[in-house]
């Protein structure tokens, strides 16, 4: 009996077993990097996140194992290290070890860091594979497809440019062209390789088939009631994918091709998509054989949480092929996918050409690594929204939070706090630690919702609310009056626990500050519950300065930096050289309108509206058939010209702003019940205006 149980257990282990009951057991993974290239501040968003909502885990008391690995395979490993003149295996360790260094470098840690070249993968893959084939789910068709004479490879549709069958336009990608016409490779007219310049010709291969469509009732249900995806990502599945027949898989490629070979088809290997999420397991198998664990506690057990972070690009793979394949194989189904949307600077698409794909290695040589953190946190909800890395609100931000308010809190009375330590029992401070302390619950529950944005501004409020403590006590004045010393004492008490708990509550988000704030009060933050309680009678450290004010200028020399390093990559890439222009110009074509009065602009009614479903018009070259939702039950069915500039399944979820009172019009498609405001000259060139955090569908927009 309970009672009994108290009785007996000291009160002390009856707290310890109680906690250990409560704590969860975590399983969490972000995607596997590709290694054929560098590490990019878009790339950064997935692994921050990641890595932020793992260390929160582990503050709150929480057994949680962060995985990731490599991806090694596929044609593009094997061409780049043909191209260099080594081995993929030279090739891929050079990108494994850049890779974690960067890592590294933004204080992203992870509990194992593997590859999927490796022996516990193949052996995994093989696993999977007799599941499959067990159950009747693996069919061989013979395929068609491009074919390099010189390079001896076949060829995947990124590797092929030529003229669209559909409008003529030359210089177009395998699969799609700028016009919104998408084809197979075949189709084009006058196909080069990528690889040699030379024409590719068609042959025939047998290729492997993962039949999907026999697992629909499972990933239907599985889509629909495992709570296990954001409701509009699920709503995209069910309104798209599973409303028909799912297409069978293509997982396999004929030689030659960097991956492992099929074991019961000779001269076929695993196409990379179907080893590299199982490159989770594996990654955690050998993380199993490090420290005396069993894999099936982690991947075959009811008590044990399975979280993905990825991409909204490859929503496909991990919600319908990845849950398909654990299912057959008897692995853990994902407890959650975490979809998280792109990110723009300066509210376009990441380039090159302007200096904006910055390399994570670029971005270390000019800015305090805290400060992406930071904002990347500021800006991260559990939603598939894009992201915008504005550079003006990035260096107005980091300054005005980090700097103004909470490193503020302990710099002005640091100095004076070394020499007389913290007060022997905790004063009055009108009630600031104790409110602070309440907020942790609501803040915690942000954080494990995946609302870092909403965590945030709960604790920017925290800082806001200390900082006059500090400037009504003036503590510097009270240095000057010997008298004055106890009161400086109670001051400084004060203002350095409110300072503590600011780092505790940040500290998932900014481990090295939490850091420094251990060293300062000779205290390491190690668990949540710190934040609860002061700490009193205790020793100073001496005070260094923990964070430097961001300045624009930094960020100005990283872009041009980031440009020159393009520019030298495509040089020795073979690639045209890409020329750099002021992205501000306006474009003489678009000179501006007459004026208008106010009265004219205010009878056009801008509406924040939310991208309920997005959906190809196949009779259609331009458009996608947008529902945009209004708030409450309020929608409307927009057609728009985006089709050539983005996929349906990048705006799922995303907040736009409409011209919510624009005449409706019939189209041959059906009626169009308003338009979403956008910029650009057409085609791919087409860049929908973006919302900024906070906002809610139907606010009007002044």
């Amino acid at each position: 009996m309970p009672v009994a149980v108290f009785s007996i257990l000291p009160f002390a282990l009856f707290v310890e077993t109680a906690l250990l009951l409560m704590s969860r057991r975590l399983l969490v993974t972000a995607a596997l990097p590709y290694a054929n290239g560098p590490i990019h501040i878009g790339h950064l968003v997935e692994y921050l996140q990641t890595d932020i909502w793992v260390r929160f885990q582990k503050l709150r008391g929480h057994r949680c194992l962060y995985i990731c690995a490599d991806d090694t395979h596929g044609t593009a490993i094997m061409i780049r290290a043909r191209k260099e003149g080594r081995s993929e295996l030279d090739l891929i360790a050079e990108m494994s070890e850049s890779h974690q260094r960067d890592f590294a470098g933004f204080g992203i840690e992870f509990d194992h860091y593997g590859s999927t070249h490796s022996d516990e993968n193949q052996a995994i893959c093989g696993e999977f594979w007799q599941a499959l084939r067990s159950q009747d789910l693996v069919v061989e068709r013979i395929v068609q497809q491009l074919f390099d004479p010189e390079a001896e490879t076949f060829l995947a549709d990124r590797f092929v440019r030529g003229t669209c069958p559909k409008c003529g336009r030359t210089d177009q990608a395998g699969d799609n062209c700028t016009c919104g016409h998408t084809y197979a490779p075949t189709d084009l007219i006058d196909p080069i390789s990528t690889l040699s310049g030379a024409t590719p010709v068609l042959k025939e291969a047998p290729h492997l088939f993962v039949q999907l469509e026999k697992l629909h009732g499972f990933l239907q249900e599985w889509v629909a009631t495992s709570g296990a995806l954001q409701s509009e990502t699920a709503n995209y599945l069910q309104g798209h994918f599973l409303a028909e027949e799912l297409r069978d898989w293509d997982v396999s490629r004929p030689a030659p091709y960097f991956g492992f070979e099929i074991p019961d088809s000779p001269g076929n290997y695993w196409y990379v998509w179907f080893d590299a999420p199982i490159g989770y397991i594996a990654s955690t198998q050998q993380w199993c054989q490090r420290n005396g664990e069993q894999l099936a506690d982690w991947w075959k057990s009811d008590d044990c949480e399975v979280h993905h972070f990825i991409g909204k690009d490859i929503t496909y793979f991990h919600t319908l092929f990845w849950p398909g394949m654990l299912k057959t194989a008897g692995y853990s189904l994902p407890t959650k996918v975490h979809i998280h949307g792109f990110l723009n600077v300066n509210g376009t698409k990441m380039s090159k050409r302007d200096g904006t794909l910055v390399k994570a290695e670029t971005f270390l040589k000019h800015v305090d690594p805290k400060a992406l953190r930071y904002f990347y946190a500021s800006k991260l909800s559990s939603r598939v929204e894009d992201l915008d890395l504005s550079i003006s609100e990035f260096v107005d931000k980091v300054n005005s939070d980090l700097v103004g308010k909470v490193v503020n809190l302990a710099s002005r009375v640091g100095k004076f706090a070394h020499r007389t330590g913290l007060s022997d029992s905790y004063p009055e401070d009108g009630g600031l630690f104790a409110k602070a302390a309440a907020q942790g619950e609501a803040i915690a529950e942000a954080y494990e919702q995946c609302e870092y944005a909403r965590a945030m501004r709960l604790i920017m409020e925290l800082a806001d609310a200390a900082n006059p403590f500090v400037e009504h006590a003036r503590p510097w004045e009270m240095n000057k009056d010997e008298s004055r010393q106890d009161e400086l004492r109670d001051v400084c008490t004060v203002a350095l626990n409110l300072f503590r708990q600011l780092a505790v509550y940040l500290a998932p988000v900014l481990p090295s500050l939490a850091d420094s704030c251990g060293e300062l009060l000779g205290d390491k933050l190690v668990s949540w519950d710190q934040s609860q309680t002061p700490l009193v009678g205790s020793s100073v450290g001496k005070f260094t300065r923990m964070m430097d004010r961001v300045q624009i200028e930094d960020l100005e020399k990283m872009i041009e930096e980031s440009k020159v390093e393009a520019a030298a990559d495509a040089e020795a890439t073979g690639l045209a050289t890409p020329t750099f222009q002021d992205s501000d110009q306006p474009l003489k074509d678009e000179p501006l309108a007459d004026e208008i009065t106010i009265d004219d602009f205010m009878k056009v009614d801008l509406r924040v509206a939310r991208v309920i479903t997005a959906e190809q018009v196949p009779e259609a070259n331009k458009l996608l058939k947008l529902t945009l939702g209004l708030g409450g039950d309020e929608t409307r069915q927009v057609f728009a010209g985006i089709k050539a500039a983005y996929d349906p399944d990048q705006l799922v979820g995303r907040m736009v702003v409409m011209v919510a009172n624009l005449k409706p019009r019939k189209m041959r498609f059906g009626m169009s019940e308003g338009m979403v405001a956008a910029s650009g000259p057409g085609g791919a060139d087409v860049f929908i205006l973006s919302v900024d955090e906070g906002a809610l569908p139907g606010q009007r927009v002044h």
